[in-house]
């Protein structure tokens, strides 16, 4: 295990400097400099017997290792630190660091505490100070937090560290080094302007040994390497835009037989120390003699469209949900590609709209998934052009799949309600457009408004400190009319057509129970009816309810039905299609599940389409001459054709409904 701590950390502000307010004539100055010097040779005597105190700390006890830091916690209490008492504190730490673990164990928090407040109070002769020992290097750089610049740190061994700002450019770490951290200059772009002057120096911490970094609960994980920390002084940064990185030498190198992980050091919120969490941290590259991590989640599928963008959440159920999302859009994905492959390897599938509808939906959702799936990767990487590009794409993606399954409403609406499809020109070609093109004007817009809309945002709040980090849509702003608004306006749309579908179904059948086939079922009317749910995008709904104590249980259920979107489009309107089931046995099977070829497809849709023509004239003989008579004569017509009202949504085994519907419109307007 690599332990690192996390990369956003909260420090406590302090005074770095002591004024002293001088009068012409009086001698005030010069007193006051005799008594500051005067204190700092008594705090250095002190520091020298702490000094020889822990110069055999392995024979020190809990009792008396607590008692030192307590005198050391007195010394350091001032509002600066010189550089020689820091010198001094820093080495009798260091000293402790070589105690029993078991005496450390009960201290270890308030000397990594120490190491904290120390960096705050260190007095920095010019830009930088750094003090370190054996085993301890603490490194303090001033910084400009209005313009920040690209600050790193490389720690060759103790004596051996450089530190430099570094412009807007990151500097190529050299491979020799223990430790290398880089902050980027976006570090302070979430701060105000006044937090931004209260940044004004950041600090970094090396311990060679894990001595203060004692988990019991680490069973067979061991800690490999050093421990390296980065924090800027009195500020709690959140909300990066550029993940900070860091690479920590091993101590041993890593055997085959072993695997790295990353790892930040969780101080327990009621107290009695901390422990190793490996929650939102992953290796980013890793080799036998060193590890690149970044402290950084994957992300559930709930972020695309989480209302409330402010939610603290356990990370056990974080990962849980990571886990339900990424293994549900790889299946979805496979699946997709399989329905794709299907349609288009067999033609005779896509003489009807609503199949060429169901591709165009079918390849929205497998770039979405696609997008989605490296989104989380590629947020590791520090180039911020990439970062807006993967956030760019999954947005217009998003929004396709949106358009789509509305589409796949509005041309339900035209097929059963208003029987009139036919008469559209270039029917597919618009949809083509308004399905395509009406989501990238709205990216477009969003991008040309700010391109910093687009980029990595620190998704969640975890209840052991940690978020997530993620390429996705900034601005509350864009996301709540880019997204939010958008969504709504289709989910209505779908959800009304669902509804009308759902009345005509109910009127058919009380209308016309003769002309229901003998094997139709309530299972399958359920059936039809979650095809229709999912082809239309209804399950985006759950999004709706996940607030407050409802927020987890439907977060899990917007994850798992949304991110299996792809698997359930392929079993609904593919597997179960007997026009697609024929040309698989037709073309793909061998032996006595093969079908022969003069089994032809379009003989049996001929056959139907016979078979249906008589049916409707007799529906039509018998019905008033009304309007609403004609309505339900052309939807009848449909339902006893084939497998379900939902015939021309593409759900039932019909394979050529929009024949069907045109004739069936034909026949009505000549009554």
């Amino acid at each position: 295990m690599v332990p690192l701590t996390s990369s956003t950390t909260t420090v406590q502000t302090s005074p770095l400097t002591t004024t002293i307010t001088t009068q012409p004539g009086t001698g005030t100055t010069s007193t006051a400099t005799s008594e500051t010097t005067t204190t700092q040779q008594a705090q250095e005597e002190q520091a020298d017997q702490l000094l020889n105190q822990t110069q055999d700390a392995s024979q020190l006890n809990s009792s008396q290792v607590s008692q030192l830091v307590g005198n050391l916690e007195k010394l350091l209490d001032g509002p600066t630190v010189s550089q020689a008492l820091g010198q001094k504190a820093v080495n009798v730490i260091s000293n402790l660091m070589e105690g029993d673990s078991v005496a450390l164990s009960v201290s270890s928090d308030r000397l990594i505490r120490l190491v904290d407040n120390l960096g705050l109070k260190l007095v920095v002769n010019g830009d930088n100070e750094i003090v370190s020992s054996g085993s301890l290097v603490l490194a303090v750089k001033e910084v400009d937090g209005t313009n920040f610049p690209v600050t790193s740190v490389d720690i060759f061994n103790t004596d051996n560290v450089q530190i430099r700002s570094l412009g807007r450019f990151r500097s190529k770490r050299s491979g020799s080094a223990l430790g290398s951290v880089v902050l980027p200059s976006s570090l302070t772009n979430g701060l105000s302007l006044e937090q931004q002057k209260e940044a004004s120096r950041v600090q970094f911490t090396f311990y060679t040994k894990s001595a203060f970094f004692q988990d019991a609960a680490l069973d067979n994980n061991t800690l490999v390497s050093p421990v390296l920390a980065a924090s800027v002084a009195n500020l709690s940064i959140s909300n990066l835009t550029e993940n900070i990185q860091f690479t920590i030498r091993n101590i041993d190198p890593i055997h085959e037989n072993y695997t790295a992980s990353c790892a930040f050091w969780h101080t327990n919120q009621n107290g009695g120390g901390g422990h190793w969490s490996s929650a939102g941290c992953f290796v980013v590259k890793s080799t036998t003699e060193e590890t690149t991590c970044s402290c950084n989640h994957l992300t559930s599928f709930a972020i695309l469209l989480d209302l409330s963008r402010d939610v603290t959440i356990d990370p056990k159920h974080a990962q849980i949900l990571t886990f339900i999302t990424y293994i549900g859009c790889g299946i979805s994905v496979f699946f997709l590609a399989l329905t794709l492959l299907t349609y288009l390897l067999f033609p005779k599938l896509l003489r009807d709209i609503p199949a060429k509808i169901l591709v165009q939906l079918c390849l929205s959702l497998l770039l979405l998934n696609l997008v989605f799936l490296l989104d989380g990767w590629l947020a590791l990487y520090p180039a911020i052009g990439l970062c807006i590009s993967t956030a760019f794409f999954l947005h217009y993606f998003l929004l396709t799949s949106f358009t789509w399954a509305g589409l796949e409403a509005l041309h339900m609406y035209l097929s059963i309600v208003r029987v009139f499809t036919p008469y559209l020109s270039r029917y597919m070609l618009k949809f083509s457009l308004v399905g395509w093109g009406i989501p990238l004007l709205v990216v477009i817009v969003v991008i040309a408004v700010d391109k910093d809309n687009y980029g990595l945002v620190t998704y969640g709040k975890y209840t052991d400190g940690t978020s997530d980090d993620f390429c996705w849509l900034r601005n509350d702003i864009a996301f709540y009319v880019g997204v939010v608004a958008y969504f709504l306006l289709i989910f209505a749309l779908c959800l009304l057509v669902f509804i009308v579908v759902m009345i005509q179904l109910s009127r058919i059948k009380r209308q016309n129970p003769q002309n229901q086939p003998p094997n139709r079922g309530v299972m399958t009317d359920m059936r039809s009816i979650a095809g229709l749910i999912i082809l239309l995008g209804l399950t985006w709904g759950f999004s709706l309810f996940a607030w407050g104590p409802l927020y987890l249980p439907f977060v899990y259920l917007f994850t798992i039905f949304n991110s299996l979107q792809g698997f359930l489009v392929f079993v609904f309107h593919c597997a179960v299609k007997e026009s697609v089931r024929r040309q698989w046995r037709t073309y793909l099977c061998c032996g006595k599940l093969r079908l022969p070829e003069n089994s032809d497809w379009s003989r049996t849709a001929t056959q139907n389409n016979n078979n249906n023509r008589g049916m409707s004239v007799t529906t039509a003989t018998t019905s008033a001459p009304h309007l609403t008579s004609r309505s339900s004569s052309v939807i009848s017509d449909v339902t006893t054709g084939s497998d379900s009202v939902f015939t021309d949504s593409g759900i039932s085994d019909g394979s050529n409904s929009d024949v069907l519907l045109n004739e069936s419109h034909s026949r009505n307007l000549s009554l």
